[in-house]
C-alpha cells in the first residue's frame, strides 16, 4: 500500500508539473501571438511595432490575462541586454561634455520642481511628490536607444548627447530609488566601479570566441553577470549590465557583438512593453489625469530644446535631441510603486503613471519616426532661436580645394578616401560621429562634421566645385534622401553609393545615382578575379 501511495503521489506530481509546463507554453504563445498581431496592425498604420506591444498588453489585461513572474523575468533580461549593448558603445568622456552636464542637470532640476509642486497641489505628501517629480523628469532609455539604433543614429553627435544624458539620469535614478526604498547600497557597491577594469579579461574572452554562437553566449553571460553582481550589492541590475558593457567598449569587434545581440534583446523587450498594459487598467478619472500628464509632456521637450540652444547647439540638433528625450521613463513605473507602497502618495497614482508612461512611449515612438520631416516643416521658425555662437555641431560652409566628397567614414568610406588620396585627388571626408572624426583627424585625415540627413548640409556646401560624391552610410533612407536633396539642388557631378539589398539598387538609380555597388557581391567578384589571375601567373 505504501508503494502504491508513493507511486500515485509521484504520478500526481508529474501530471501537475506537466500541466504547469503546458500552461506556461500556452501563455507564452498567447503573449507572443497577441503582440505580433497588434504590432502587425499598427505597422500598417505607420506606427512603430512597440505601439502594438503596448496595445496588446492592455487587450490581454481586459481579457483577464495577468502579468506573471516569467514575463517579468524575460522583461528584466531584455532591459539588461539593452543596457549592456549601450555600454558597448559608451565613451565615458562623453558624460563630461558641457551640453550633457548642463542640459541634463538643469532639466532634472526644472522638471523636478514643476512636477513636485503639481503633485503637492493635488494633495500628495512632500516626499512622495518630490520622488515622483524627479522620476517624471527622466526620459525612456529603452525607447530612445531603440529608436536611435533603428535609425542608425546612435553614434551621431545628437545620438551620443541623448545617450549620455540618459546615462546621467540613470545615475541619479540609483540614488533616488535608494531614497524611496529607504534602503542603502552595501559598502561593496563601490566595487562595481571596478568592473570596467576587467577589460583585459573580457577582451581575451571575446578574442577566444571565434564562433558566432560563442560571441552571442559571451555577451549574454556578461550582461547577466553584471546584473547579478549589482543586485548583490544593493544596486539595480541594469547598472551592472551597463558597466559590464563599458568593460568591453572599444574592442575592434564590438559592433559585430552588438549586431548579434540586437535581435535577441529586441525580442526580450517585447515582454517589457507587454508588462505595462498587463499591470493595471485605469478607470475614467485615472485616464483623464494620465491624459493631463501627457498634455504637459511637450513642456519637457521645450525645456530640453531651450537648454540645448543655450549651450550653443544648432536648432536641428536641439530639436531632434529634444524629441528623442520627450517621453516619460519606464523608471517612473518603479518609483510610483515604491512611493505608493511607502504610503507617500495614494495608490491610484500607480495606474495613472502606468498609463502616462504607455501613452508617452506610443506618442514619442510615432513622432521620432518623423523627426526629420517635422523639423523640415518647422525649420524656418526654429532657426530664429539659434544663438550666434560657434556651434559644436557646425556644418562646413567651405571645403577648400576639395573636388571629391566621401560621406560616411566607416571602413568603406575610409577605403574610398585613401584611394582618392593615393591618386593625389583633393578629397574631403564627412561623418556625423564625433569620435570617428577625432580619431581620423589624429591620423591626419581631412574630415569635417556633416550629417547627411540634415538638409542644411547640402544647402551650405558649394556643390558647383564638387566633381563627385561617394555615400557609404549604412541606412538606405539616408542615402536615398541625400541623393534626392542633391538632385533638387541641381548637382551635376557623379554620385556613387552602396546598396545591401536588391530592391534598393533600382530606387537609388531612379533617384539619380550614377553607379551603385553591392559590397558583398563585389567582394566575391574580386576574390574570384584575383584567384584566376594568380593561377594564370603560376601557369606562365
Amino acid at each position: 500500500m505504501h508503494n502504491l501511495a508513493e507511486s500515485a503521489s509521484s504520478s500526481l506530481k508529474m501530471e501537475t508539473h506537466s500541466s504547469r509546463i503546458n500552461y506556461i507554453v500556452i501563455m507564452e504563445l498567447l503573449w507572443i501571438g497577441t503582440a505580433y498581431l497588434f504590432s502587425l496592425i499598427v505597422s500598417r498604420l505607420y506606427f512603430p511595432p512597440l505601439v502594438g506591444y503596448l496595445i496588446a498588453g492592455y487587450v490581454l489585461h481586459i481579457a483577464g490575462v495577468q502579468a506573471s513572474e516569467i514575463l517579468t523575468h524575460i522583461a528584466d533580461i531584455g532591459i539588461q541586454l539593452l543596457l549592456f549593448t549601450v555600454g558597448l558603445k559608451l565613451k565615458l568622456r562623453s558624460l563630461l561634455r558641457r551640453e550633457v552636464l548642463s542640459v541634463g542637470g538643469l532639466h532634472l532640476l526644472i522638471v523636478t520642481v514643476i512636477s513636485a509642486l503639481a503633485f503637492l497641489g493635488l494633495g500628495g505628501r512632500v516626499a512622495g511628490g518630490l520622488v515622483l517629480g524627479v522620476s517624471l523628469a527622466f526620459s525612456s532609455t529603452i525607447l530612445a536607444v531603440k529608436i536611435l539604433e533603428d535609425n542608425g543614429e546612435l553614434s551621431s553627435m545628437y545620438g551620443r548627447d541623448v545617450l549620455s544624458i540618459l546615462i546621467l539620469q540613470d545615475i541619479v535614478a540609483i540614488a533616488l530609488l535608494a531614497f524611496a526604498n529607504n534602503n542603502q547600497p552595501t559598502p561593496w557597491a563601490f566595487c562595481l566601479l571596478l568592473i570596467p577594469f576587467l577589460r583585459p579579461v573580457v577582451y581575451r574572452l571575446l578574442n577566444a570566441s571565434h564562433d558566432d554562437e560563442l560571441k552571442l553566449l559571451l555577451g549574454i553571460s556578461l550582461a547577466l553577470a553584471g546584473g547579478v553582481l549589482a543586485q548583490n550589492v544593493g544596486i539595480s541590475s541594469d547598472i551592472g549590465a551597463l558597466l559590464m558593457g563599458v568593460a568591453l567598449a572599444g574592442h575592434p569587434n564590438i559592433n559585430d557583438l552588438s549586431d548579434k545581440l540586437w535581435g535577441l534583446k529586441g525580442t526580450f523587450l517585447v515582454a517589457f512593453f507587454l508588462q505595462i498594459g498587463l499591470t493595471d487598467l485605469p478607470g475614467y478619472n485615472e485616464v483623464l489625469q494620465a491624459l493631463a500628464l501627457l498634455a504637459v509632456l511637450p513642456l519637457q521637450g521645450m525645456i530640453f530644446f531651450i537648454l540645448f540652444l543655450f549651450v550653443g547647439l544648432r536648432a536641428r540638433t536641439a530639436f531632434v535631441s529634444s524629441l528623442a528625450l520627450m517621453t516619460y521613463s519606464e523608471f517612473a513605473l518603479i518609483t510610483s510603486k515604491t512611493v505608493v507602497d511607502a504610503q507617500l502618495l495614494p495608490p491610484v497614482w500607480e495606474s495613472i503613471i502606468g498609463l502616462s508612461v504607455a501613452l508617452s512611449l506610443a506618442a514619442a515612438a510615432l513622432l521620432n519616426n518623423f523627426s526629420h520631416n517635422l523639423y523640415a516643416l518647422l525649420e524656418t521658425l526654429l532657426v530664429r532661436f539659434e544663438r550666434k555662437v560657434e556651434h559644436p555641431d557646425r556644418l562646413p560652409v567651405s571645403i577648400g580645394g576639395a573636388e571629391w566628397l566621401v560621406v560616411g567614414m566607416g571602413r568603406t568610406g575610409v577605403s574610398a578616401y585613401l584611394t582618392f588620396n593615393q591618386q593625389d585627388k583633393r578629397v574631403l571626408g564627412l561623418d556625423a560621429d564625433p569620435i570617428v572624426l577625432e580619431n581620423l583627424r589624429a591620423e591626419g585625415r581631412r574630415v569635417f562634421y556633416g550629417d547627411a540627413d540634415d538638409t542644411a548640409l547640402w544647402e551650405n556646401l558649394p556643390l558647383t566645385k564638387i566633381r563627385g560624391i561617394i555615400m557609404t552610410m549604412p541606412e538606405f533612407g539616408v542615402r536615398s534622401s541625400s541623393i534626392a536633396q542633391l538632385k533638387i539642388r541641381g548637382f551635376t557631378g557623379r554620385i556613387g553609393t552602396v546598396c545591401f539589398h536588391p530592391d534598393e539598387e533600382q530606387e537609388l538609380y531612379r533617384l539619380g545615382a550614377n553607379f551603385v555597388i553591392h559590397p558583398f557581391i563585389e567582394a566575391g567578384k574580386q576574390l574570384a578575379e584575383q584567384m584566376l589571375e594568380s593561377r594564370n601567373q603560376v601557369s606562365l
